[in-house]
């Protein structure tokens, strides 16, 4: 049976309003760091997006083929993005604070022919282009002259590259779009290979969800590194022709505060890290803006704190919706929303395109009430189609006809659903998953370091916090320089936010006989809790 085509995705972005005479209206307003604003629209996103697509295509770039896009966020991400779907080529957004380790391992692990960056981060390229195996070419942004003929300057490209593109609207719906990476409890990061055929879950939950009028303006404050930016800060909003800003600066609340009244927004869409940001702020402080305009702000990335919620309800008057997903879902599963009431600290109900369970260590059906694994049925559009590389990892992630999230939830009898932990060990601190593996072999490699476990700890700022126990060689003692080297490796090699936040020195780790890290151990010693039961650990 031949599998009915689909819109590629920058089609669906970006055809629709050629059709339908929309391609001079705002495709999104980019407000600079400084507060400076410039704006797009469709027509002008189509011809940049066309002139770096026919860039690509020159350059060898064909169906199938990686691109790596390693950018701070900036309009010429969003038009990369989507000539690399044009190109039918497979994108991958890579955060930028990412170090070198972390680097060489997903531009290796997806085979990143090509990269797109710009001059600022072009020295971490460069110091590991010689262990990235598959790399041809890098393109940068905001340099004139080519470097050399490995390292192009894209705005000499574009200066002869014409404004049409030539490519297939309609698309295999099981044809790879975007690589996201995800962490997990232990090994390399994993790659889930998302599809074009992914537009429609995206679409129908971006209208059940967040349910914007033709006339109010949307903010979605996520990195487009991250699933939730990507996804519901570029494609969605564009597909659906939605008004929206885009922030180019780290988080200030001042700043946050100005585009939410200069540009009167109306739907927000952020994450309780920056909801308990906000809230180490005098309330007089948000007296001196005026942000009635919002209607509706949505939270994602970790569970948003009934005390969060309350907080965030009252300052702003209006209703705060949380909701679920994951880099593997590709687009919301879970979400309180309008037209059901919120339940503070739940997730709320399953889309209705979408069939959630929670099931027993048994795989049956839990009893409302009942702790379990929070499960989806298979089959819905977004779902990713694998772990690259990693077939078997992938196929752990199912049994039988469900998908199995990691996560520990509670359905209760009205059919609300209630987070309650990872079942692995992976931390999500700010909503950004990360993996104390990957953490824990950086800080191995630091000589004065004999032994380590990272946990994550509970923060009323970033809902987790990393800390890393260590045990020190002899005759070290621990020193703010030695805390200094610490967070200089692990931010070089893996990201700014696998950085611990706390270090304690410890004579040993907790082990079991089999060698793995007792983690409980280690959350009952930071809570000066019971660790329980001992009787595996490890005769030191």
């Amino acid at each position: 049976m031949i599998n009915q085509l689909v819109e590629n995705l920058a089609f669906a972005c970006l055809g629709g309003q050629e059709r339908t005479g929309l391609s001079e209206t705002s495709a999104f307003e980019w407000i600079h760091a400084d507060l400076s604003k410039e704006l797009f629209s469709y027509s002008q996103v189509n011809t940049y997006s066309n002139k770096i697509a026919n860039i690509l295509k020159n350059l060898g770039i064909t169906k199938g083929d990686r691109v790596s896009i390693f950018l701070q966020r900036s309009p010429e991400l969003i038009f990369s993005f989507f000539a690399i779907l044009k190109n039918e080529a497979v994108a991958c957004l890579l955060f930028s604070t990412f170090g070198e380790s972390a680097l060489i391992d997903r531009l290796n692990d997806n085979g990143t022919s090509l990269i797109i960056t710009k001059k600022s981060l072009l020295k971490k390229i460069l110091k590991i282009k010689d262990a990235l195996i598959s790399l041809r070419t890098i393109l940068v942004i905001d340099i004139d002259e080519h470097l050399d003929g490995f390292t192009l300057s894209l705005p000499k490209l574009l200066s002869n590259s014409p404004g049409d593109f030539k490519y297939t609207p309609m698309i295999e719906p099981d044809a790879p779009a975007f690589i996201q990476y995800t962490s997990g409890s232990t090994g390399k990061p994993k790659g889930a290979v998302h599809v074009h055929g992914a537009i429609s879950s995206i679409e129908q939950s971006f209208r059940e969800v967040f349910q914007i009028k033709e006339e109010e303006i949307y903010w979605c404050t996520a990195d487009p590194a991250w699933i939730t930016g990507l996804v519901y800060g570029i494609v969605a909003p564009m597909a659906a022709n939605v008004r929206q800003i885009h922030f180019a600066g780290n988080f200030n609340a001042e700043h946050w505060l100005n585009c939410l009244q200069n540009e009167k927004v109306n739907v927000w869409y952020t994450a309780p890290t920056a909801l308990r940001m906000l809230m180490q702020e005098e309330e007089g402080f948000f007296s001196k803006f005026d942000c009635s305009t919002i209607k509706r702000i949505y939270s994602v990335g970790e569970p948003l704190n009934p005390e969060v919620y309350r907080w965030a309800k009252r300052i702003f008057n209006c209703e705060v919706y949380d909701n679920f997903f994951q880099s593997e879902t590709g687009s919301i599963m879970i979400a309180n929303r309008p037209g059901i009431p919120v339940r503070p600290g739940s997730m709320g109900k399953p889309l209705n395109f979408i069939e959630a369970v929670i099931l027993d260590n048994k795989m049956d059906s839990a009893r409302p009430g009942s702790q379990g694994k929070l499960c989806f049925k298979k089959g819905w559009p977004s779902m990713f189609i694998t772990y690259l590389n990693k077939p078997e990892v992938y196929a752990e992630k199912f049994s039988g006809n469900y998908y199995i999230t990691g996560d520990l939830a509670v359905e209760d009898k009205d059919g609300f659903f209630w987070y309650i932990s990872r079942s692995d060990d992976v931390i999500n601190t700010a909503g950004h998953l990360v993996d104390p593996f990957e953490v824990e072999s950086s800080l191995l490699e630091i000589e004065e370091i004999n032994d380590v476990a990272v946990i994550g700890a509970p923060d009323a700022i970033l809902h987790e916090k990393i800390v890393a126990y260590l045990c020190l060689r002899n005759n070290i003692e621990w020193s703010r320089e030695l805390e200094l080297k610490c967070r200089l490796k692990i931010s070089n090699e893996i990201s700014t936010t696998a950085v611990p936040q706390e270090y304690k020195i410890v004579s040993v780790i907790p082990k079991n006989r089999s060698g793995k890290i007792l983690r409980r151990v280690l959350r009952a010693w930071h809570e000066g809790t019971d660790p329980g039961d001992l009787s595996t650990l490890e005769e030191q």
